[in-house]
Parts: C-alpha cells; sequence; structure tokens
C-alpha cells in the first residue's frame, strides 16, 4: 500500500517517448556535428578533393561544394541538421565559403567540447564566443581594402581576381581563365544597379571540351519540339517584332465523355467549320500584328506551323516557363493569354538579332541585342553530364561573388591569412581580460586556425610546421596577408600579392553563421522525440536507408 504522503505519479508524454537531456545530451550532439565535419573537410581548397554522392534514386553527384554535398546528406540527427542549414545560408547570401562556415562551426565546438565535458555552463562559453564573433568581425572592417572603380581596367582585373580564387577550388581549375573572363562579363552585362543573377542563364550541351562554351550576350534556349512545316519556316530574321503567348493554337478533340447530338450532317459540317474558324481567326490575328517570332508557353500544332511557314513566320511552342520569362524581360512586350487586340508597339517585344544555331549536338533558339533588359546565357559544353554540372554549380559560386564584390566593395586576401590575422588578434585580447571568458576568446581564437591548417592537410603539407611559420610572421603585426600557398612555394606567402583575394562579406557571413550555428547547439540540452519519429535514428549523422541504422528494408517478403 502506498504511503499516505506520497506523491501520485503523473504522466505527461506519451508512452514511447525519447528523452535525452543533460550533459551527455549535449555532448552526443557535438559528436553529431564533428561526424558531420569529417565528411566535407578534405574538400576545402584548392586541393581539396570530391564527393561522388548516390541517392536513392541512384542519381550520381561528383561535387566539391559544400552547399551540394550538405543537401544531399540525408542527415537526421537533429542538432546536425543545423549545419546544413548554414551552408545552405551562405550559399544563398554570398555563394561561396559554405565548406569553411561548416568547418569553422565544427572546429567552435571541438574547441569547447572538453570545457563542456569538465562542467562550465553553456551560457559562459556562449557568451564568449559571441564577444569573439563582434570583436573579429571588426577587425576584418579595419583590414578590408577598398575597390576603386574609377578605372574600369583596373576594375576588371580586381573582378578576374576574385572569380579566379572561388574557382581555384574547383573543378575547372585547369581553365580557370577562361572560365573568369566569361563569368566576369556575363555580370557586367547585368544592370549594374540591380545585378539579378537571374537574368543570367546557364544551358548545358553535353559533347566537345570545356573550351567549347560560350557566352551568349542575350537569351538562348533549346529548340522545342517541332511539327511538319518547321523546316520550312526562316530561322534568322533582323530586328524581328516577337509575340509571346500563352495560347494553344492546335485543333484539339473533344473530351472523352463530351456529347453533342446532331440530326443532320450540315450540323456536323458546322461544329467542325467553327473550330477551324475560331483557330484560323488566331493566326489570322497575328498575322496582323505583325509578328515574325511567335513563342508560346503551349503547344503549336502542325497546322498553325504550318500557316507560319507559308507566311515566313517562325513559331516555337512548349517554351519553357524560365525560358518564357527572361525572353519577355529581355526583349518586352506582355505574355499574351489571347490573340485579339494585339497593339504592336504595347505587346510585342523586339531585338536586334534572331537566328536557330546548331550547338553540339543540339539546336539553339538565339535573340541577341535585347533591348528591354540586359540579360546573357552561358552555354557550357563538357563530357559527363556530372562534370558539366560540377561546372554549372562552380560557375554560379563565381558568379555570386563576383556580384558582392561589385555590391560591397571591399576585399581581403584568402589562403587562410584572414583567419590567422583574426586568430593573433583574439589572443592578444584574450590577454587583456579575466575569467572564464579569456579561455573562451582563446578557444575562438584556435578555431579560425582550422582553416589553414585544413588547407595544408589537403594539399599533403606539414600543418605543424607551416602554422608556427604563419603565428611567427603574424606575431609582428606587418604580415596580416600571408597565408598558405599551395601553388608556388608550398609554404607561406603574401596572399594579397599572390592575387588570392576574396569579397570581405563571405568571411563575415561566414564567422557569423558559423558562431550562431554553435551558440544554439551549444544552448540544447534536451531532446524530445516523439515515438513516430524514433525508429531508425541511431546514427548521429547516418543517411536514411544505410546500413546500420536499425531499420528493416521495405520489399518484397519483408516487413518492418
Amino acid at each position: 500500500m502506498a504511503h499516505p504522503m506520497s506523491q501520485p505519479q503523473i504522466i505527461v508524454l506519451k508512452e514511447g517517448t525519447d528523452t535525452s537531456q543533460g550533459k551527455g545530451q549535449l555532448l552526443s550532439n557535438i559528436n553529431a556535428c564533428l561526424a558531420i565535419v569529417d565528411t566535407i573537410r578534405t574538400t576545402l581548397g584548392p586541393r581539396g578533393m570530391d564527393k561522388l554522392i548516390v541517392d536513392s534514386q541512384g542519381k550520381v553527384t561528383i561535387s566539391n561544394d559544400g552547399a551540394t554535398i550538405m543537401k544531399l546528406l540525408d542527415i537526421v540527427q537533429p542538432a546536425a541538421k543545423t549545419l546544413v542549414d548554414i551552408a545552405r545560408a551562405q550559399d544563398a547570401e554570398v555563394g561561396d565559403g559554405t565548406t569553411s562556415v561548416v568547418l569553422l562551426a565544427g572546429e567552435m565546438l571541438k574547441e569547447v567540447k572538453g570545457f563542456v565535458d569538465e562542467g562550465v555552463s553553456s551560457y559562459v562559453i556562449v557568451k564568449g564566443f559571441r564577444k569573439a564573433c563582434q570583436l573579429a568581425i571588426n577587425h576584418i572592417k579595419e583590414l578590408t581594402v577598398p575597390i576603386d572603380r574609377e578605372n574600369p581596367e583596373e576594375f576588371y582585373g580586381l573582378l578576374s581576381k576574385c572569380a579566379a580564387t572561388a574557382m581555384n577550388s574547383k573543378l575547372i581549375s585547369s581553365q580557370k581563365e577562361f572560365f573568369t573572363k566569361m563569368v566576369v562579363d556575363a555580370v557586367l552585362h547585368l544592370d549594374q544597379e540591380e545585378l539579378n543573377q537571374r537574368l543570367i542563364g546557364i544551358k548545358k550541351v553535353p559533347g566537345g571540351a570545356m573550351q567549347d562554351s560560350q557566352l551568349v550576350h542575350g537569351v538562348a534556349f533549346k529548340k522545342t519540339f517541332s511539327y511538319a512545316g518547321f523546316e520550312q519556316q526562316p530561322k534568322s530574321f533582323q530586328n524581328p517584332k516577337i509575340l509571346c503567348l500563352n495560347v494553344e493554337l492546335e485543333l484539339k478533340a473533344e473530351r472523352d465523355n463530351a456529347e453533342v447530338r446532331v440530326e443532320d450532317v450540315k450540323e456536323y459540317q458546322a461544329i467542325v467549320d467553327a473550330e477551324w474558324t475560331i483557330i484560323f481567326q488566331k493566326l489570322e490575328a497575328i498575322v496582323k500584328s505583325g509578328a515574325k517570332v511567335v513563342l508560346s508557353k503551349l503547344p503549336i500544332g502542325d497546322l498553325a506551323t504550318q500557316y507560319f511557314a507559308d507566311r515566313d513566320i517562325f513559331c516555337a511552342g512548349r517554351v519553357a516557363a524560365e525560358d518564357m520569362d527572361r525572353v519577355i524581360q529581355a526583349v518586352g512586350g506582355i505574355v499574351q493569354s489571347t490573340c485579339s487586340d494585339i497593339v504592336a508597339d504595347k505587346h510585342l517585344g523586339t531585338c536586334e538579332t534572331f537566328e536557330e544555331k546548331q550547338i553540339g549536338g543540339e539546336r539553339y533558339n538565339l535573340f541577341l541585342g535585347c533591348p528591354a533588359a540586359r540579360t546573357c546565357t552561358l552555354v557550357l559544353r563538357g563530357g559527363a553530364e556530372q562534370f558539366i554540372a560540377e561546372v554549372e554549380r562552380s560557375l554560379h559560386d563565381a558568379i555570386m561573388i563576383v556580384r558582392r564584390t561589385i555590391k560591397n566593395r571591399n576585399v581581403v586576401a584568402g589562403g587562410g591569412s584572414v583567419e590567422m590575422a583574426l586568430s593573433r588578434y583574439l589572443r592578444d585580447y584574450a590577454r587583456t581580460i579575466e575569467g572564464k571568458q579569456q579561455l573562451m576568446v582563446a578557444a575562438f581564437a584556435k578555431a579560425l586556425e582550422v582553416i589553414p591548417r585544413q588547407l595544408c592537410d589537403n594539399a599533403g603539407l606539414d600543418a605543424t610546421e607551416i602554422l608556427t611559420k604563419l603565428r611567427q610572421r603574424h606575431a609582428k603585426g606587418d604580415a596580416n596577408w600571408y597565408g598558405v600557398d599551395v601553388n608556388d612555394s608550398e609554404g607561406i606567402s603574401d596572399m594579397f600579392a599572390k592575387f588570392v583575394w576574396e569579397p570581405s562579406v563571405i568571411k563575415i557571413n561566414a564567422i557569423t553563421s558559423a558562431t550562431e550555428a554553435a551558440c544554439l547547439i551549444l544552448s540544447v540540452d534536451e531532446t524530445v522525440r516523439n515515438p513516430q519519429s524514433q525508429q531508425g535514428q541511431a546514427g548521429p549523422a547516418m543517411p536514411r536507408g544505410a546500413p546500420g541504422r536499425g531499420m528493416v528494408p521495405r520489399g518484397r517478403g519483408m516487413m518492418r
């Protein structure tokens, strides 16, 4: 019999709910994050390795872009998903530095893991990290070198160096001079106020060499499905009027359950004639508008194709929505949902030259000299599809970097030089304060050294020796730009003199995001998992469906 003064048992959470809390949970979350970091650690820098990832559908992706790898890893550990978020945020905000931000966050957690184990309060660590982060950002702003836009040639050269630095660690590094010019020309071709990267289209054509890639100063898209009569249409125009439609120009069969009762053959003929009359009225209205190029998001059938061919008009149906949007922005005009009341001055666009051109094994429609918006298209060539896809991701990063450089107009040197300068600055600052905060700021300073150390490891250099040399150089106070030179001396060099330049916003964003992620993980001391989400949550960072995940594969004759 229960004691009369004893408290009754109160069940708050559903039976089977897993609750993990305390120091053990915190250490478990840190270990999960470190497992993720170890996965992408080797992709950093010019000597970084690529990862080959196969998803559940068997699709193969080869990449060394941190954000791409983090997206493709199907991470199930809740705390470790924070690292995926910061990689995506860095990719969306800046475009490059996605591997760096994950490495920094992981190293910060690694440095304070011992303090957590010894029972130091997370609040103390978070307070120290936030203070160190603010100091680091302020110091970066002091170190940055402003860009002068007065001299166009110097400005172009500076943008080229920033783009080349972004490509150093990519698959296309061997052809970076060729692609650097292409990327800088593409960004400078845009409206310099908006710099809308969506107006830079990227098209992939398998076959040929990388050097066969080209920059089209206008819109280019692949030839759409064509009907009989298409080959009789002209394939080149000078200053044509362009009509963009969201109209189906095709005789369509009635719905399966449609029923029309007729009592006379003449009535049936009248129905058929009405269908033909409707489509011919549409076609005549288009011809009267003066349009020489007709594009539609919906199909343009064989009747309309032949009708336009007889009148020397080019048409393309089933144009992708993304391509149609870029054409509209580039040539002007408005997408029409009807063929009546088309006013040439209002509704039609124009360009200097339209032509259909063979590129590799595909035919492409090119709109050049577009007056309404400055747009361009990169047509990429190469061998395997995975290879071209990685080239596309590399160029996306470089385009984002050039955009950021133009907008922010401040650069710093790469190669781990900024991280070493910040580390020395924070170590010096740590000696001026007392208490536990000194240890936290020093731990933050040491965590920043992960970037130069990993650059050395990936290049097969002696990290201990090179970091010792870098610390000695930076301790003098006048060598802020000395970093790891993996290309020429395989030692330390002035990275600013070597033209390894990056926009300062990359470093600011990376340090801020990494600090916030580390603080978020350190502030979580309990995980409550409901029974439905429990099964299969064994490993800290194991992809779904991986062996050893504590689940039975579903298949014929199997039960979960």
